[in-house]
């Protein structure tokens, strides 16, 4: 039996990041969780993706689980109070309108900053972590492929994914604005995660800015800063350059705040200083910004000006939209095909048992030259009798009206006592 696909949802369109960053879930935590489900409730095909900006299930099942898998989440995340948040996700029952989301949040249709290509990359680390928990059965892993190969035609039939509109991007885009007037703005990159080091390799598009990079692990980034041209610095002397640089990035994971209001209003800020805090769960206290000279900006108020390569991106909406509309038609003729299946290969298996019996009751006596003609004729002859069989059956399938051609052929054939006696 074919389960629904399904999908909940909290992202930045329906959830400020003060929500999504209790939500969100960590590497260690998708993979208890996807646990956690495959025990409870005998998953099969199931993958959690876990952003900044989305925190979000696929399963299939012929039951409705948001409410237990959310009721998980908050287990997983110590919440006790969970079903307060209820209302911030989007629940998808729909076949089709859980896989029309995956595959827009994959091309960064969703995004909040249009076409983000970092989405790619988590998306296929979701599906890896599936894979490897046994998680990503055939129907899983056909979709994932459509979707990647959809991702491609993408990046080969359109502007979509041309130059660099990501979140990190745009966050480079505020700081090359705001320190326009700066004589070589003095740049601190607080860890070097995938949004860091997106955000390190994009400030090449300010170059006069002097940057330096720390991270918790110093040797990762001084190879990005070795790779890069900037200055590298043990974690342990963040301090000091937080206190010398006129811009602070952050995009640390951290469960509770590493900037707080205390340690700012210790600095001395002649003019101004601008933090960035690209981190969910939010890694810089708000009220920092109670600080004279301290500007403070988020992932939800970060938001790419209206560039070329962004208005180039808008315009190739339609042409992405086309592109996953067809693979999900493609996707689904292979979905209907797969309903029939087990029917063909029931008729398959129901007539090679009766060849091999009669294979063995009129050929004991003849030699290996003879029983091989004989074979390959049998051979063809099955065939031909299973070839207008299985051509209706798909046929029914591209009308969606198999059932009562399975019905019919199971019962001419008796598949289901022929599969009892196999057994």
């Amino acid at each position: 039996m074919q389960h629904n696909f399904r999908a909940i949802s909290l992202s930045h369109k329906s959830a400020p990041v003060e929500i999504r960053e209790v939500i969100s879930l960590d590497e260690g935590s998708i993979h208890a969780l996807l646990i956690k489900l495959k025990e409870f409730f005998s998953l099969t095909d199931t993958l959690i993706l876990s952003t900044c900006n989305r925190t979000e299930v696929y399963y299939s099942h012929e039951l409705d689980l948001s409410t237990e898998i959310i009721k998980l989440i908050g287990l997983e995340k110590g919440l006790t109070n969970v079903v307060d948040y209820l209302e911030y996700f989007k629940v998808l029952n729909n076949d089709k309108e859980a896989i029309q989301h995956l595959f827009k949040v994959s091309m960064g249709l969703e995004a909040q900053v249009v076409g983000d290509m970092q989405i790619s990359n988590q998306v296929k680390r979701a599906y890896q972590m599936s894979a490897d928990l046994d998680l990503a059965g055939p129907f899983l892993h056909r979709l994932m492929h459509t979707v990647f190969f959809s991702s491609k035609r993408v990046v080969q039939e359109t502007a979509f994914r041309d130059g660099a509109a990501s979140v990190s991007y745009a966050a480079v885009e505020l700081i090359e604005e705001l320190t326009s007037n700066t004589y070589q703005p003095r740049v601190l990159l607080i860890g070097v995660g995938e949004i860091g080091e997106d955000v390190a390799k994009n400030m090449v598009h300010v170059p006069d800015a002097k940057v330096t990079i720390t991270n918790r692990t110093f040797e990762k980034a001084q190879a990005l800063a070795s790779e890069l041209g900037y200055e590298a610095i043990p974690f342990e002397e963040c301090m000091q350059a937080m206190n010398q640089a006129d811009v602070v990035v952050s995009s640390i994971m951290k469960s509770e705040p590493f900037i707080t209001k205390e340690l700012v209003k210790a600095m001395d800020i002649p003019s101004y200083k601008l933090f960035v805090d690209l981190s969910v769960p939010r890694s810089i206290e708000t009220t920092i910004e109670d600080v004279p000279g301290v500007m403070l900006y988020n992932v939800d108020n970060i938001r790419s000006k209206a560039t070329e390569t962004l208005e180039r991106r808008l315009a190739s909406i339609p042409q992405v939209e086309k592109i996953i509309e067809e693979a999900i038609d493609e996707f689904f003729n292979w979905k209907k095909g797969m309903m029939v299946s087990p029917t063909i290969n029931k008729l398959k298996n129901a007539l090679e048992q009766i060849r091999q019996e009669e294979m063995g009751r009129f050929l004991k006596n003849i030699d290996e030259d003879q029983a091989a003609v004989i074979d390959k004729i049998t051979k063809s002859m099955m065939q031909k009798i299973l070839k207008v069989p299985v051509v209706q059956l798909r046929a029914a399938c591209m009308r969606d009206d198999a059932d009562q051609m399975i019905n019919i052929i199971s019962d001419l054939f008796d598949l289901e006592k022929v599969s009892e006696k196999k057994d």
